[in-house]
Formats: structure tokens, sequence, C-alpha cells
């Protein structure tokens, strides 16, 4: 189909998504990123942050990622990261859940990397809790 590209969110234990897009929004380490079909190649790494898909059919979807990185071509658009969870489908329980990890990951942080990556976690479920 034109004016799409294969978007696919793929974690170690499985392809959780893999569908045509229109437009997806990536949490770039170095800031958020539009694809969109024709972009040109590019590999990021991702900080924690909500990838926003607008799917071929119009519809939305928005999927908390706690990092990973992201592999672009004019035609795909990959996505491989160590949790995913979709935002929609996120409780008060799960939100609390995945707070306290991230609180534990920044208490347990050894180096500066390892503290930002957390603190920006809490930070983006914070934003997801309100």
């Amino acid at each position: 189909m034109a004016g799409t590209f294969k978007f696919e969110l793929v974690t170690p234990e499985r392809m959780t998504l893999s569908q045509d897009a229109k437009e997806v929004v990536v949490p770039g380490l170095e800031g958020d990123f539009t694809v969109l079909p024709g972009h040109a190649p590019v590999i990021s790494a991702l900080r924690p942050g909500v990838v926003d898909v607008t799917l071929a059919d119009g519809r939305k979807t928005r999927i908390f990622v706690k990092g990973g990185f992201a592999e672009v071509d004019a035609e795909h658009l990959t996505v491989l990261v160590e949790r995913a969870l979709e935002v929609e489908g996120m409780d008060a329980a799960i939100i609390a859940a995945e707070l306290a990890v991230a609180e534990a990951d920044l208490a347990s942080a050894t180096d500066d990397t390892a503290r930002l990556a957390a603190a920006a976690a809490l930070d983006r479920l914070k934003g997801l809790n309100a």
C-alpha cells in the first residue's frame, strides 16, 4: 500500500507488533523523531518513552518502551526493546509496578548513563500516571 511502511516492534519474548504504518514517533536518545514512508536509513538508540504509532487504517496505538534500538530504512522500521507495554492497557497497578522497578533501577544505578535512563523511565511513567 502506497504511503505506508512495515513497522515491527520486537521484544526478547516475541514480535509484539507487525503492521503497516503511516507514521511512527520514536523516543530517540537525542529526542523524538518521526518516521514516515521513504525515511532515510538510520539506527538510533532509544530512551524510555512512548512510541506513537499511526497504522495504515488510521488507528493509533501508544506503546511505552524502556529503551532499546530503532532501525529505519525507506520501507521498514524495526524497534527492538527489552520491554513494551501498550499504554491503553496499563492500569494504575501496572504503572505502580513499573514505577517500583524504575525506582529500584535508579537506586542501584552505578554510573551516570544508568542513572539517566532510570530517571527518564521514572519521569515518563509518572507522566502516564497523571
